[in-house]
């Protein structure tokens, strides 16, 4: 009896961490993607490495790893492996529990951040003269109909061509929505899907967690009664 429990744990857990570890690749594979792809990161002139396309990145990489680990400690019924599966489920889920108070919690202040160090980006641009970042900042603008950060002021006199409707020149009609509306109006308008996905990802993250740590007490009792 205790030999077929641990035979459906064990390929419970296969089956668990072989989803876990292609979702990691998409994760891993969409972060590629929009790294060369895209600029967003340079919206954050403060964090220039912490970017949409690096977080996915990270978090693929750290996703396959974590889901690796715990096939292999599914496979050879390894209880060092098994353990350090669970304890790394925890710390991710720790992490994202921190990262949502510190949301509710700090929200107005993280706004106020953010929008003021998408100003000071487009400020040093003014005075440095960065090509690359210019070109950025306009491939952004042109992809998502925006302007500046709140509008097309943000820019002072130098108002890029990406901001223009008329394409007249000089340009007499801009785009009215700044940037960080856009971002913020897509975040409100999908809050509920992300909260879903979030909440999903948890309970399977808690799962998995649940599954090593009978896999761990099982082939522990069994030693016990060998």
């Amino acid at each position: 009896m205790a030999e077929g429990c641990l035979k459906v744990l064990k390929y419970i857990l296969f089956a668990f961490n072989f989803i876990f570890w292609l979702l990691g690749c998409v994760i891993l594979g969409l972060g590629i993607y929009l790294l060369v792809a895209n600029n967003f990161g340079a919206l954050f002139p403060s964090l220039p490495s912490l970017s949409i396309a690096n977080v996915l990145i990270i978090v693929g990489s750290v996703t396959m790893v974590v889901a690796f680990v715990g096939y292999m400690g599914a496979i050879k019924e390894n209880k060092c492996l098994l353990l350090s599966f669970f304890i790394l489920l925890l710390l991710i889920l720790m992490v994202e529990v921190v990262v949502a108070i510190m949301l509710f919690f700090y929200e107005i202040q993280i706004d106020e951040y953010v929008q003021r160090d998408m100003r000071d980006g487009l400020k040093k641009l003014e005075k440095a003269n960065n090509t690359g970042l210019s070109d950025a900042w306009n491939q952004i603008q042109s992809q998502l109909k925006c302007c500046g950060v709140v509008n097309h002021t943000d820019w002072g006199r130098n108002v890029p061509a990406s901001c223009c409707l008329d394409n007249k020149n000089p340009c007499t009609d801009f785009v009215k929505e700044g940037c960080y509306e856009k971002f913020r109006n897509w975040f409100d308008g999908n809050f509920l899907l992300v909260g879903i996905i979030i909440i999903c990802v948890s309970i399977i993250q808690v799962l998995g967690m649940s599954f090593a740590m009978t896999m761990y007490c099982q082939i522990s009792s069994n030693y016990k009664c060998n």
